[in-house]
């Protein structure tokens, strides 16, 4: 049987970038939450997000030129080339074709897109810049990652928007079983934008300045962006090089119920984490977190809470959201949840749910971690992820054994 290994953590994200730094954010409960400087956010009532204002790619990137690529395939770019990093592994002992990318994203190059918008709205066709139009698509993410670090296995960008990172990780996961694969980088990218602030605040999902997952007066979201990426092997490849192996990758859950554009679907939520303990071959009594979704919305902090209610019962593992640090950044989300799991299992803590302060009387049982991190022994983490069109996927990653 093949097993699964994550070896390499690269996070780029609002409250830290890198592993030290990201689990020092989920520990102390660091807010990533500033002004919006992405675009100009006059006339909007809310102009709060999690931008990643300190982000150089320059200090990153080794092979690509920042010039040359939008700000998602920055991010997804660093975030694999510090994952490699973390894990230690020399590529030049990888046969490149065996080493795959595979990213998820809800809008690819969003900020690109919404230059080009500008420029035709300005000045018609004739004044979109090239330069620019060679960076719109969205399967440069993927290509980014290949590019910079030389991998010549498959380049997949993944767009099922906000549980995007999950598939990816499910895809990743299947390559390296299937024998197809040594090397997988996997997560995801995004970038705060002005259409997807604007849409969630058109949809009434936005909240003003804090997201505040599971709390009874929960009012929205906030936009978020940055990369997540974690390294997979196989284990045999990771004990071959002596690799440290921060968790073993159990598993994984996918189902659609394309049931509503936007409203979740308990039911299908339900499946889909039997889905994910059955492909990982454990029972609901063996978890021990759960790295939820939780976006901070009524509806969906209150379908996921319920779904976790009827699969483990009155007395489910704690639960909590690093959302309510880094905001929503769509496509990356479970990219950031799973690093936030697989750091949950390898330094002995819960990450906090932050800005909690009332228990939500609909949510009875559910403990959201409220506001510091715990201690606690992690065996087997659920990293939930639910996207718009019913597009749920869930990751199940554990101690290794």
């Amino acid at each position: 049987m093949v097993r699964v290994a994550v070896t390499g953590l690269g996070p780029v994200s609002s409250i830290g970038i890198g592993v030290s730094a990201f689990a020092e954010g989920l520990r102390t409960g660091r807010s990533g939450i500033s002004a919006i400087t992405s675009f100009d956010p006059t006339g909007f009532p809310h102009q709060n997000a999690g931008e990643v204002q300190d982000f150089k790619p320059a200090e990153y990137l080794r092979q690509l030129d920042p010039s040359r690529w939008g700000r998602s395939s920055q991010f997804a770019a660093s975030a694999a080339r510090l994952a490699l990093a973390d894990s230690g592994l020399d590529l030049s002992q990888v046969d490149p074709s065996r080493a795959h990318a595979v990213i998820g994203t809800t809008s690819g190059e969003s900020q690109v897109a919404e230059a080009l918008t500008a420029q035709l709205v300005n000045g018609g066709f004739e004044s979109q810049d090239p330069a620019l139009l060679r960076q719109l698509s969205a399967n440069r993410l993927a290509n980014a990652v290949s590019e910079e670090l030389g991998l010549q296995g498959e380049s997949l960008t993944i767009a099922t928007a906000c549980s995007a990172s999950n598939y990816a990780i499910g895809y990743g996961y299947d390559l390296l079983i299937t024998g197809e694969a040594d090397v997988v980088f996997t997560g995801g990218a995004d970038s705060v934008c002005r259409w997807a602030h604007a849409g969630f605040f058109r949809l009434g999902a936005l909240t003003g300045t804090a997201c505040a997952p599971f709390d009874r007066d929960r009012s929205g979201i906030l936009t978020g962006e940055g990369g997540a990426v974690l390294m997979l092997e196989t284990f045999e490849h990771a004990q071959a090089r002596g690799a440290r192996i921060y968790a073993e990758l159990l598993g994984y859950g996918l189902n659609c119920d394309a049931n509503h554009p936007v409203s979740p679907d308990q039911a299908s939520i339900t499946e889909c984490m039997r889905l994910a303990h059955r492909n990982a071959g454990i029972e609901p009594e063996e978890v021990d977190y759960i790295s939820a979704h939780g976006t901070g919305t009524v509806a969906n902090d209150l379908i996921e809470g319920r779904a976790i209610l009827e699969v483990f019962g009155s007395n489910p593992p704690p639960v909590s959201s690093i959302k309510s640090m880094i905001g929503h950044t769509m496509g990356a989300a479970c990219g950031f949840g799973a690093i936030a799991a697989v750091t949950a299992i390898d330094q002995g803590f819960l990450p906090p749910t932050m800005n909690w302060v009332n228990p939500d009387p609909e949510l009875t049982g559910i403990d959201p971690v409220p506001n510091e991190a715990r201690p606690a022994r992690v065996r087997v983490a659920q990293n939930d992820g639910f996207a718009f069109g019913g597009n749920n996927a869930i990751v199940i990653l554990g101690a290794v054994a």
